[in-house]
């Protein structure tokens, strides 16, 4: 399993966008959102992506 680290000006900056009151649980997402995106921009950044049509092959492959 992979450990993932978080700045924490991000977790902040996430906690400051949620509302005065809220369930952990929607802060928990958001960390998870803000991860998960940050991962996708390094990935493209280091040309780690699956171009559209080879995605399309997959998807096809999934649904049989």
């Amino acid at each position: 399993m992979k450990i993932h680290s978080m700045k924490r000006e991000k977790a902040i900056e996430a906690i400051k966008e949620l509302p005065k009151e809220f369930e952990l649980e929607q802060l928990m997402e958001k960390l998870v959102f803000v991860e998960k995106v940050e991962q996708g921009l390094i990935q493209v950044k280091e040309k780690k992506t699956i171009p559209h049509n080879k995605v399309k092959e997959i998807v096809k492959k999934w649904q049989k």
